[in-house]
């Protein structure tokens, strides 16, 4: 339930966050000097701008809301049909929510890139976990649907997003519930000569082009950092594999000295064993003697 201030909030949230990532915050700026010393100014500024793959996934819902809405139903009835089925069924459900979320992500990067907009790896994976998000949890879905996302969402897929979480994931925390406006894309026409030459031209597209080298400078510094991230971990499993080889070699090393030194106790334990034999053989002569001796001597003593 909403009032006429929160209505007229979420029908101005409505516009900016159907524009171009990069003219979001002065257009956001221009509507509070608009509305200086209304209840509502203040409401407009704490508007957020949207994360990237927010922003891709609010254009989606705008151009594309029936292929949209059609995602959202399918997500229900496979939510439905979920608690009868088989260990199997659920696998093949799994696949099929994968390739639904996985195309319309495509759909999404394609509407991005009619926009003049590139869609990274990273920010397309946050996008398909925000459309899996929205399949699997019917409060990610009417958040999704109002296309006020400022973060992209993410769930589980076994237990519902937290309510906290989501609020803070949309524009407005009313917004669950509201639907997004459809807008088709706007193409360049003729230019209008009698037009009047707008005096802040200039400043705004000059903002905007800050705005976008800030985006882009933002994602340079991610990607950078996941650069150097991944040379460091390239780089200490290199070391890690030569300490390995190094160990591999020395144990080698002490194998071969070790199996010389079994050859050397096998020659030496047979001529031990020689020696043995004989000396057994010496003793079993000695003993045969001996017992000779003894029974000549008692013969000698008993005449």
């Amino acid at each position: 339930m909403t009032d006429g201030l929160t209505d007229e909030l979420l029908e101005i949230a409505d516009e900016l966050y159907a524009l171009p990532l990069a003219e979001f915050t002065p257009a956001r700026d221009a509507r509070v000097k608009e509305l200086k010393g209304t209840p509502l100014a203040p409401r407009v500024k704490a508007l957020r701008k949207p994360a990237t793959a927010a922003w891709v996934v609010n254009l989606l819902v705008r151009r594309e809301a029936a292929q949209v809405d059609q995602v959202l139903s399918v997500g229900a009835a496979l939510r439905e049909a979920q608690q009868a089925m088989s260990a199997g069924e659920l696998r093949a459900l799994t696949r099929q929510r994968r390739q639904v979320t996985a195309a319309v992500t495509t759909q999404a990067r394609r509407l991005a890139g009619d926009e003049g907009f590139r869609v990274t790896e990273a920010v397309a994976e946050q996008v398909e976990a925000t459309l899996t998000a929205a399949m699997v949890d019917e409060a990610c879905g009417r958040a999704v649907r109002s296309g006020l996302l400022v973060t992209p969402l993410h769930t589980t897929g076994v237990e519902p997003m937290n309510p906290a979480d989501l609020a803070g994931a949309i524009a407005v925390p009313e917004a669950l519930g509201f639907e997004a406006s459809a807008r088709e894309a706007v193409l360049p026409g003729p230019p209008d000569l009698h037009v009047v030459p707008d005096p802040d031209r200039a400043a705004k597209a000059l903002a905007a082009a800050e705005e976008r080298l800030a985006a882009a400078v933002d994602e340079y510094d991610d990607a950078n950092s996941t650069h150097d991230d991944a040379l460091a971990e390239v780089e200490r499993l290199s070391a890690r594999s030569l300490q390995v080889q190094a160990e591999i070699d020395e144990l080698r090393r002490r194998l071969a000295d070790l199996e010389e030194q079994s050859d050397g106790l096998e020659e030496e334990i047979g001529e031990a064993e020689e020696v043995r034999d004989a000396a057994a053989a010496d003793l079993r002569t000695a003993t045969a003697e001996r017992d000779a001796a003894q029974k000549a001597l008692e013969r000698a003593e008993s005449r």
